[in-house]
């Protein structure tokens, strides 16, 4: 089984409600929601997952 390396995100809000993202693993990015460390799991590849920050940024830059 892949070993993901979490990390929560940096805008995640003071109350705890965010999601942890994962790059140590080639290829793929790996997000799920940190109040659920053991849930379920999303992975997605590289190219994916730049495309959804590309169009995340151009809606929160308006």
């Amino acid at each position: 089984m892949t070993r993901f390396e979490f990390v929560k995100s940096s805008r995640s809000a003071s109350s705890g409600e965010c999601v942890e993202v994962a790059t140590n693993v080639a290829g793929t990015v790996a997000v799920r929601d940190s109040k659920r460390p053991t849930g379920p799991v999303v992975e997605v590849g590289d190219a994916a997952w730049a495309v959804f920050l590309r169009v995340a940024r151009s809606r929160t830059a308006s």
